[in-house]
């Protein structure tokens, strides 16, 4: 009897791989790039000690666990082993991460996955798979874009390391960065990346703040810098997203009956305009807009990925915390048990 159904389930097991294979064999070669990486990671203190390792690397691994502090103690970001190890990419690039768009409308295409459920991006550590991905998504008449992320998280499945190419970032971006990842790896609702990536991206932005002015104080060059940094992005984010209401309001006016080349001149013309305009923003740092360069849809897609809601967390915050990070942190944690 026990070896029938010791067979029963292997059988099972055999035809549920043979129908869900593409998602088994996807599942597979993530898991070993993510291994392969942890695995050739190395403890902090063993480049710490390497008298050949340069001092100012040094100094950012210092400065992230600091941070790392700083989120358990000040914020009440979950503790993990995650951040005591680095990885060095050797100046090359890790993850490639693909996301799609339909051409007239703002709706991302939805990538189904276990236990996270539907995500609006895919990951390849092989970017010819990425390649093909995004090949065949266009095929398919979507907007697709390829981007290369500075750091993500295994929401616990791993152990995330020091990516080498963060200590690139400067002092404030990096801890927003790493504040990032901490929030995703506390406070993860299945099924809902805008709220998901939105709030890591508030949280990690304005806890920042707070960290530079404990550890360099508020007229620090560090602070000025990241505050220069930071406003100039939310003015650029803000503009993006007024944009993108704009593009979906052409969308929505567009008739299916219209030729294709028609419609897709109308939302070129649109784009344009979008783009031409960023120079009649106040940014601490000029920045002159390309014209040459049209995103397409997923590029607004990522801004309201990350960046919609995030007047709703800081009044949020504001009326219900009194600004109080580290007790909204605490409500967000029992409201959205992790995952």
């Amino acid at each position: 009897m026990i070896k029938k159904i010791l067979l029963f389930l292997l059988v099972a097991v055999l035809l549920l791989t043979l129908w869900q294979w593409p998602l088994v064999s996807y599942g597979l070669r993530m898991g070993w790039g993510q291994l392969k990486i942890i695995w050739e990671a190395k403890p902090v203190e063993k480049f710490m000690e390497d008298p050949s390792f340069p001092d100012s690397l040094k100094t950012k691994l210092r400065l992230i666990e600091e941070v790392r502090k700083f989120a358990i103690d000040s914020l009440g970001l979950k503790d993990t082993k995650n951040y005591k190890t680095l990885y060095d990419q050797r100046g090359d690039e890790l993850m490639w991460v693909v996301q799609a768009c339909g051409p007239f409308e703002l709706k991302p295409k939805l990538w189904h996955f276990p236990i996270v459920g539907d995500l609006p991006y895919k990951g390849f550590f092989e970017k010819d798979k990425a390649v093909a991905e995004r090949k065949k998504l266009v095929d398919e008449n979507y907007d697709v874009s390829i981007r290369n992320p500075g750091g993500w998280s295994t929401l616990g499945w791993f152990t995330d390391p020091i990516l080498s190419g963060m200590l690139r970032r400067s002092d404030g971006d990096l801890a927003s960065l790493i504040l990032h990842e901490m929030v995703h790896a506390t406070i993860f609702v299945k099924d809902n990346a805008d709220f998901n990536e939105n709030l890591a991206s508030f949280i990690g932005d304005t806890a920042s703040y707070d960290f530079l002015i404990f550890k360099f104080g508020k007229n620090s060059r560090e602070y000025v810098q990241y505050k220069n940094e930071d406003q100039d992005y939310r003015k650029y984010s803000r503009h993006i997203l007024r944009g993108t209401k704009k593009l979906d309001s052409l969308y929505r006016s567009m008739d299916p009956a219209e030729p294709f080349a028609v419609r897709k001149e109308k939302k070129k013309k649109m784009i344009q305009k979008i783009i031409k305009s960023i120079d009649t923003l106040s940014l601490a740092e000029r920045r002159k807009s390309d014209t040459t360069w049209l995103p397409n849809n997923t590029y607004f897609m990522s801004f309201h990925l990350y960046q919609s809601k995030q007047q709703t967390f800081a009044q949020e915050l504001n009326d219900q915390f009194h600004g109080n990070l580290k007790a909204y942190v605490l409500y967000l944690s029992k409201k959205y048990p992790f995952l």
